[in-house]
């Protein structure tokens, strides 16, 4: 296996559109990187560099240590894994195994030897005869991870190969995914648009948005300490609650925050700077971290909507002009169209320059 280095890559087409701007970032030897990021963002035009189908419009790009950037697809150990599966539809899944193999030279018993360790790996021993049309999506996805892993290259590459699946099978083969790399150890590097995939299976995460990137960390960092906005709202199932305004802070310590329309959110004892009073922001704050209270530090809230998912409720409220989002556990509320006092978490909120949308901190925080 080998680690894989961006330095100072970019890309720019003939077109004179920059799919990436100058993306420097190390994956470790044998580690799971996820680059996530809309449609569009240059997570996919990464990859595809990687492995060659791109060209290099400046900066280095290394496997290993060698420099790749003029190094022929077939000639860098890697193997790809595509959302459309890319089976042959005549061959049998130990065909389609086999082939690639068979194609570089290697012999009977080295290939037999790697087919039937691609099988063993991933629950196709009782398939190797089957043509694809006769499996199911979640199979023949297998099948193209087993093409990829009989190849034994230092560095797999995924491009969304869950795209296609229905909301079962992407559990299914995710998980999958993610006990082949425990087994191998394998540098992987997997592009999604899918915030939930990437914080399931990184190890660590690239946030990608218009070919920039927006911030590198371990799934949970970035969830709990987002560089930006962009990153606060991508990752987070309902997205993070965005509060626009202006900052006032009593003589106590008590902050709050005047919204546009002039709603006063209270922010109880959140930590927060001197320069920041009377200055505008951006307020986050989790859906978990906005809930059901009542007495000091409670704002009323009218509920538009109730979502039971279960083990979970999402409640969609209205304050002012502004829409907000609270995870409860199921209980017993108001109904719809009634008001519900709320009260956001002091030590839980984020904070950042409504200008730019970056982070700031206050002294001593986190």
């Amino acid at each position: 296996m080998a680690k894989v280095s961006f330095e100072g890559v970019r890309k720019v087409y003939d077109n004179g559109q920059v799919a990436v701007h100058g993306a420097s970032f190390e994956i470790a030897d044998g580690e799971l990187m996820v680059l996530v990021g809309p449609s569009g963002c240059g997570k996919s035009t990464l990859l595809r560099m990687v492995a060659g189908l791109e060209d290099i419009s400046a900066g280095t790009l290394r496997i290993g240590d060698r420099v790749v950037n003029d190094v022929a697809p077939k000639d860098r150990d890697i193997a790809m894994v595509f959302q459309n599966y890319a089976l042959y539809p005549h061959m049998t899944v130990a065909e389609n195994l086999a082939f690639g193999l068979k194609l570089r030279g290697h012999d009977k018993a080295e290939v037999q030897r790697r087919v039937q360790g691609a099988a063993d790996a991933l629950g196709l021993t009782t398939m190797l005869d089957k043509l694809p049309r006769a499996m199911s999506g979640g199979q023949r996805q297998r099948v193209a991870l087993g093409r990829a892993l009989v190849r034994e290259p230092e560095v797999f590459l995924l491009d969304e190969p869950l795209s296609n699946l229905d909301a079962k099978l992407r559990h299914t083969v995710r998980t999958e995914i993610a006990q082949l790399h425990r087994k191998l150890g394998s540098t992987m590097i997997y592009v999604t648009h899918d915030q939930v995939e990437a914080m399931t299976l990184g190890q660590r995460i690239v946030v990608l948005n218009e070919g920039v990137i927006q911030q590198i960390d371990t799934p949970m960092a970035l969830y709990d300490r987002p560089a930006n906005l962009f990153v606060a709202g991508f990752l987070g199932s309902p997205a993070m609650n965005v509060l626009r305004g202006v900052l006032h802070q009593d003589a106590q310590g008590a902050a709050w925050l005047r919204l546009g329309d002039g709603t006063e959110v209270p922010l109880g004892a959140a930590m927060v700077a001197p320069e920041w009073v009377g200055r505008d922001l951006a307020v986050g704050v989790r859906p978990e971290h906005l809930q059901p209270a009542t007495g000091e530090g409670a704002f009323a809230a009218r509920i538009e909507g109730i979502e039971p998912v279960g083990n979970e409720m999402f409640v969609n409220l209205r304050l002012g002009a502004q829409a907000l989002v609270i995870r409860v556990a199921p209980q017993a509320l108001p109904q719809v169209g009634q008001e519900l006092q709320v009260a956001v978490r002091p030590s839980a909120l984020h904070f950042f320059d409504a200008a730019s949308g970056n982070r700031i901190e206050a002294h001593g925080a986190g």
